[in-house]
């Protein structure tokens, strides 16, 4: 059983609940869709927050802070003597070499694939995602040429960290996850942590990691404490060292943080700081110079925006000692937090139009998902939109004014469920909209159906997204 971490109040940590309070107001202020955070220092939580239906007991998607972890499976590995930084790629997989080798290949390192260093000119993933005949990542990134000198280019590369992984499977027996469970989840109290794979059942290394938020505030203040924990060594204080240091160029921005250098695994930030991070919001930020950690979680576009919060309105306020509690503000900061909060959709409970689409079916035009049919229900304060298609029905339950918690798929993917928190309300007198926060995702489908005459016209969009953030229009007539 995980035992939480400590807690105190921030003015015996030495900086002021004002500073905290003002960040959580800038957050919201500016629109920053954060899920939840976590702020340590001298070990100890000293504010923590998610905004509902986000909570902490609920872990989340992490993308691409799945790589630091990755990085450490790595560096426990060369601590066992399992293979060292300067091992040839290559020589851990000669089953999957292709026929024809680029020239460049044999000279690509493991710390390579550590710094992004590989010599590709793009990520190499991207190529072998799009190749639905094979199922050997591997081979299919060992395929693509190294086009520069390794150690010399810096390009964001997730087959390099796919590679990572695999490499671990190689050298232990063992999927990441596994090789981490008794040597680093375990130790930190880290429970049952789930990890995506690849069709080959090896984690997939660069992303698929899912923790709580305490889960990210514990790795970070692991590696604050160069690799100490509750007095056993976990981590070789050298491997801290390498990974969070730089070790290769990638910008000259001075007013980016993703520019000011990459280590292993992790990106180095402006004010000596650094940190693992994911795509949309996820960020485990270690503070060395201040003591401190900062976990988050969110669903945003603009990841510097976060980071700029930080750095103009935490950073500065914290102190060397202690400072005298301020009962005042602590309380509006313990209100704040507990409140935190996104809105269930608003709208009226009901519409002249209830009575006449409540129930009925609509036999949907063709379309890219597949979806036949879709139905409408509208039942007092609870509401329930379902789709079918050749694999069945998809319900998603809603109510009024509150979120309905359940399973839904994560739409426009019909065919995965996931934990959604749902909330319906009409915007319009021949408008519905459903708002569907996937709690343990980034992500949160917003569905417009409007009704006029026999027909129905269903939009939905989606706050963040790898690619466009609308899905394809469905246009549906009364069967």
């Amino acid at each position: 059983m995980s035992i939480s971490l400590p807690r105190t109040t921030p003015e015996s940590a030495g900086i002021p609940s004002a500073a905290i309070l003002a960040f959580v107001e800038a957050i919201e202020r500016t629109g920053c869709d954060l899920h939840s955070f976590m702020l340590l220092r001298h070990g100890r939580v000293i504010a923590e927050g998610w905004w509902a239906p986000y909570a902490p007991d609920r872990p989340h998607m992490l993308f691409s802070l799945s790589k630091s972890f990755t990085s450490t499976a790595i560096g426990l590995a060369i601590a066992e003597g399992r293979l060292t930084l300067d091992d040839p790629v290559i020589s851990f997989f000669p089953e999957d070499l292709p026929r024809r080798l680029g020239q460049r290949w044999p000279a690509v390192r493991v710390r390579h694939l550590l710094s992004m260093s590989t010599g590709h000119l793009k990520d190499t993933l991207e190529r072998t995602q799009r190749l639905r005949h094979t199922n050997n990542w591997v081979k299919s990134i060992l395929e693509q040429a190294v086009r520069r000198e390794p150690g010399t280019h810096f390009v964001y590369n997730n087959g390099a960290s796919y590679l990572l992984a695999a490499i671990v499977r190689q050298v232990t027996g063992m999927n990441v996850r596994e090789y981490l469970l008794p040597r680093l989840f375990e130790p930190l109290g880290i429970a049952e942590p789930t990890w995506e794979t690849c069709p080959r059942g090896i984690n997939c290394g660069g992303w698929g990691l899912s923790l709580k938020t305490e889960d990210i505030a514990r790795f970070g203040q692991l590696y604050l404490q160069k690799g100490l924990w509750n007095g056993a060594r976990l981590l070789p204080e050298a491997w801290i060292e390498a990974a969070t240091s730089v070790q290769i160029a990638n910008g000259d921005d001075p007013n980016s943080d993703w520019a000011q250098g990459y280590g292993f695994q992790f990106w180095r930030c402006r004010h000596g700081a650094y940190r693992g991070d994911g795509a949309f919001g996820q960020f485990c930020v270690v503070m060395p110079a201040q003591d401190a950690v900062l976990a988050m979680t969110g669903g945003m576009a603009d990841m510097q925006q976060p980071l700029n919060l930080v750095w103009e309105l935490l950073l500065p306020a914290f102190t060397a000692t202690a400072l005298p509690e301020d009962t005042a503000v602590q309380a509006q900061l313990t209100a704040k937090l507990a409140a935190l909060a996104h809105e269930p959709q608003a709208g009226a409970p009901d519409s002249p139009l209830t009575a006449a689409v409540s129930g009925r079916s609509y036999a949907l035009e063709a379309n890219p998902l597949g979806l036949e049919t879709l139905t409408c229900a509208f039942e007092g304060d609870s509401s329930r939109l379902s789709f079918c298609d050749q694999g069945g029905r998809h319900e998603i339950e809603m109510a009024y004014g509150a979120w309905r918690y359940g399973q839904a798929a994560l739409l426009p993917d019909v065919k995965r469920l996931q934990p959604v928190a749902a909330s319906g309300a009409w915007t319009a007198p021949d408008t519905f909209t459903a708002q569907l926060w996937y709690y343990e995702t980034p992500f949160c489908t917003t569905l417009t159906c409007r009704f006029e005459g026999e027909q129905v016209t269903c939009a939905s969009k989606v706050n963040v997204a790898f690619g466009p953030t609308e899905g394809p229009v469905l246009v549906g007539r009364q069967l």
